[in-house]
């Protein structure tokens, strides 16, 4: 462990609350983020499929590391394991041979017995095999290479079946992230047996499968206790020096920013306990886009023992934008219950409509306390990434089927509706009993999509916002990331989220009066969702019915019939499907019943000021938004037309078009994607583009 460094790790604590429930979310290829890159680690094993030839006089190496694992990888599949044994270098090749030898090649020195009244005979596993492998280097057209000079494969002993010798201690390697939970278990108090066992049934493994024994975690426990005691007083003295550095980073932004703000709490010793801040341009954004804010605590620091929280919004763009961070010395409702007081009276005191979390009891209880008229929702991905880590084991073969009967339940239309079905799912896979079916269970109210859906939640619980958060937090992370240099990494991706999107082309597919109207108020991102809507709604059918409703249904019955409302007084439309009221953006069973009400446009309500391009964070003119012109669409619709007319005049002709356009295509699509000035071109004169 070194102390100037900061190593990140995404919380593996399962929020059942049971320190023996280990937790990795689908998608974490690796468990921790290191502020620098790890180096590789070589692994032995070899694919099963792959076949392992018989080394050979003569055989050609690029580097004796390479020739190394070849002859490993030989000697596992063969039943035994390798050393490396003598070199010989000379002063102007340097090492120009090398040695490897069978792990019981040669036999031991009788050492002197140590002056103790029971000593340990250690019998050795070495008999004199003469099996080896002899390399020798050479220079061929000034490129260094390596070729077997020496080979044996004659052993003096039993070769060992595959399930013995992987036990061998040239094969036994304890991972980075088998270390991480193996260190987390032991500073909880667990004795290294009880670790080896609940490590074979996190991996589903029979007992003695793992690919280490118990004698190599106690001694990688001894080690590591020794090293973390060693650098504990560094450690301490590191965070205090950190946690004073970060505080000066703040007093220093207040200058350069008037709008800055940050608050800490000290401990009985006067040293920081807990930190957060926001940038102006963060409270600066709350107004418009902190209506949804979604709170991320997915990682902690090894370093400083601090639970790391983000606050986001997410803009009219569709971006996640940083509204605050905090970092708190405990993962309590106390804890959490300054965070989020102290990010309500960094927003002035505006408090959003809905907050998305992680499950976590803790958080639930102060946001109960704290944000009383503020809906709680969890997110949908944040269940699902979880689901392969608690039942993926228990159920085996039925897991793909659970998980499709449980996003079958996220779909329920009332409560009582989804516990029934509830109670008929968890007994048909035998999960009466289990503790992750009833945590889930308890958070019914908050996470399945039915009965969340007339929750305010701006399209932040779709995957592209998911994984744009997810991106913020790994580019913050993924840097040189002590205190002081972390502060400053979350200032700069903070500014560079909040500056102006790509503005893409927003092109007419319906060619309907309200989507030409929508297309001059939304920003591109929520005029492509409506815009989706549009489309979908002319596969739909309406029935009016009585009292001003209407049902409106797929013409194949694709999904299920919806009942609209529309009441012509106020111009006020109504879904029994609920998006406008989830996300802002009009439905296609709304927009089916104005267009045959004869709406031209509209209604002003029906763009929310959050999803207006005048609600950009960075000034938005005409200059730099791509619109569609009329003339320059017609004028390619009319070139298209008499291009096709004339090219089906001869075969002849018809090649020459197509193999043309095909070469243009892929020229146009090579090019560059943004263009400040082409989105807005029309042509000048309409005659000249039809010039041959």
């Amino acid at each position: 462990m070194k102390p100037s460094s900061n190593i990140w790790i995404r919380r593996q604590q399962c929020p059942c609350g049971d320190w023996k429930c280990y937790m990795r979310s689908e998608g974490d290829d690796q468990p921790s983020v290191s502020p620098h890159p790890t180096k590789k680690e070589r692994t032995l094993s070899l694919p099963t499929t792959e076949a392992v030839f018989t080394p050979y006089v003569g055989q050609i190496f690029k580097s004796d590391d390479e020739a190394f694992e070849y002859y490993s990888n030989f000697a596992r599949k063969n039943g035994f394991s390798i050393r490396k044994a003598r070199s010989t270098e000379s002063q102007n090749l340097g090492v120009y041979r090398r040695d490897f030898v069978c792990y019981r090649s040669g036999f031991n020195q009788p050492r002197k017995k140590a002056n103790v009244e029971h000593p340990r005979d250690r019998k050795s596993v070495r008999c004199g095999c003469d099996a080896k492998l002899y390399l020798t280097k050479e220079i061929v057209n000034s490129a260094t290479q390596w070729y077997i000079s020496q080979f044996s494969n004659i052993h003096n002993h039993e070769l060992l079946e595959d399930d013995e010798v992987r036990l061998l201690p040239a094969y036994r390697k304890i991972q980075e992230a088998d270390q991480e939970r193996i260190l987390l278990l032991s500073k909880a108090g667990f004795p290294v047996n009880r670790i080896v066992k609940l490590l074979e049934i996190e991996k589903g493994l029979q007992p003695g499968q793992l690919p280490f024994i118990e004698k190599d975690v106690r001694n990688f426990v001894r080690t590591c206790k020794k090293t973390v005691q060693e650098n504990d007083a560094l450690l301490n003295n590191k965070r205090e020096s950190d946690a004073m550095e970060l505080l000066e980073a703040c007093k220093h932004m207040t200058e350069k920013d008037a709008d800055f703000v940050y608050v800490y709490t000290t401990d009985e010793n006067e040293k920081v306990e807990n930190i957060a801040w926001s940038y102006g341009h963060s409270v600066r954004a709350f107004p418009a886009f902190g209506d949804v804010v979604t709170f991320d605590t997915s990682y902690r620091s090894i370093t400083y023992g601090l639970l790391l929280g983000i606050w986001f919004g997410m803009d009219n763009h569709g971006k996640a934008i940083s509204l605050g961070c905090v970092l708190l010395q405990e993962e309590s409702a106390n804890s959490y219950s300054w965070a989020l007081q102290t990010f309500v009276r960094f927003m002035r005191g505006r408090r959003p409509q809905t907050i998305l979390t992680d499950l976590d009891s803790g958080l639930r209880d102060a946001i109960a306390r704290e944000l009383t008229n503020t809906k709680h929702v969890i997110s949908i991905w944040h269940v699902q990434s979880k689901l392969s880590s608690w039942f993926s084991t228990t159920l085996g073969s039925q897991y793909t089927e659970f998980k499709a009967e449980l996003d079958t339940l996220c779909h329920s239309e009332s409560m009582d509706e989804f516990e029934l079905k509830w109670n008929r799912v968890i007994a048909q896979f035998g999960l009466v009993a289990d503790k992750h079916i009833a945590l889930l269970f308890s958070y019914r109210a908050l996470w399945p999509l039915s009965l969340i859906r007339g929750y305010f939640v701006a399209r932040a619980m779709t995957a592209e916002y998911s994984k744009s958060v997810d991106i913020f937090v790994k580019e913050i992370l993924t840097s040189q990331t002590c205190l002081p240099v972390f502060f400053e990494q979350v200032g700069v991706a903070s500014r560079s989220v909040n500056q102006a999107a790509d503005l893409q082309y927003m092109h007419m597919k319906t060619c309907m009066p309200i989507e030409e109207h929508a297309q001059s108020i939304l920003t591109p991102y929520a005029f492509n969702v409506l815009q989706h809507e549009m489309v979908l709604s002319l596969q739909y059918a309406m029935t009016e019915m009585a009292n001003g409703s209407y049902l409106v249904r797929h013409y194949k019955k694709l999904d299920r019939e919806c009942f609209v409302i529309w009441t012509l007084e106020d111009e006020l439309i109504r879904c029994s499907c609920k998006e406008f009221e989830h996300s802002g953006i009009l439905c296609r069973h709304s927009i089916r019943v104005l267009v045959a009400k004869n709406f031209f446009q509209l209604p002003e309500k029906y763009f929310p000021l959050r999803w207006r391009l005048e609600s950009s964070l960075v000034p938005v003119d005409d200059h730099n938004v791509p619109r569609s012109s009329n003339d320059c669409v017609q004028a390619f619709h009319s070139l298209a037309a008499s291009l096709l007319t004339e090219s089906l005049t001869s075969k002849e002709r018809f090649n020459y078009v197509n193999r043309e356009l095909s070469s243009l295509f892929d020229r146009v699509r090579d090019m560059p994607a943004a263009d400040d000035s082409a989105a807005n071109m029309a042509p000048n004169n309409e005659s000249e583009s039809f010039q041959c």
